[in-house]
């Protein structure tokens, strides 16, 4: 079968009928080997897929939509392409429910940066895919969701969403101010903070596998 994302897989330790997803969405300029680091930590029950995202930079770099910049030096994203990479993600969940035994109830994102934003907008826009999402160094843009996602249920999804408060890239108001609008769709958050740059701290990871292990 020919997947539409390139990835590394780590196999369940525990086989089930059907085992859950953790699906791995890494940042701009990273690649799939990045997040995938963590994968022997994570919960024995899990598939662990890490995806490499669809545009390549060169040089083992790649990104999930472009980022530019205009002649002031502000920054924007190319949303066109965040949308296209957000359906993207949503046909390679599809493939890989149905090459391997993965229960289609229990799909995890997790996501660092540019990936997290993707989560976001994945989990918004086809809620009944996504069970839950581990959003860390990121923030919530609605302009990546499809139009109608304020309509659809997301009551179900359960979101772990972190940030460091020294983060120079994206920073860290842009976190908070998503908490809120996340919640107006019903969405269960847990929120923490690490004093930190924009990375992930080992107190970070911890919490967020503790998080896991309850949902």
């Amino acid at each position: 079968m020919s997947f539409s994302l390139h990835h590394l897989v780590r196999e369940p330790k525990v086989k089930l009928d059907k085992n859950p997803l953790l699906l791995l969405l890494h940042g701009y300029g990273s690649n799939e080997e990045d997040l995938f680091s963590f994968a022997q930590e994570l919960p024995d029950t899990y598939y662990i897929v890490a995806a490499r995202a669809p545009y390549d930079l060169m040089y083992g770099s790649y990104a999930w939509y472009a980022i530019n910049f205009d002649a002031d030096e502000n920054k924007f994203s190319d949303i066109p392409q965040a949308q296209e990479s957000r359906d993207v993600v949503v046909r390679f969940i599809d493939e890989l429910v149905a090459h391997y035994p993965i229960d289609a109830q229990e799909v995890t994102l997790i996501g660092f940066s540019q990936g997290s934003i993707l989560s976001y907008a994945v989990a918004l826009s086809y809620p009944e895919k996504i069970k839950g999402v581990v959003a860390m160094s990121g923030y919530w843009n609605p302009e990546i969701a499809v139009p109608n996602f304020a309509q659809k249920d997301a009551s179900k999804l359960h979101f772990f969403v972190s940030h460091g408060t020294s983060d120079q890239v994206i920073p860290v108001e842009w976190a908070r101010k998503s908490v809120p609008a996340l919640e107006q769709f019903g969405i269960t958050i847990e929120y923490k903070e690490y004093p930190v740059g924009h990375g992930v701290s080992p107190q970070n990871f911890f919490d967020f596998r503790n998080w896991l292990q309850k949902h």
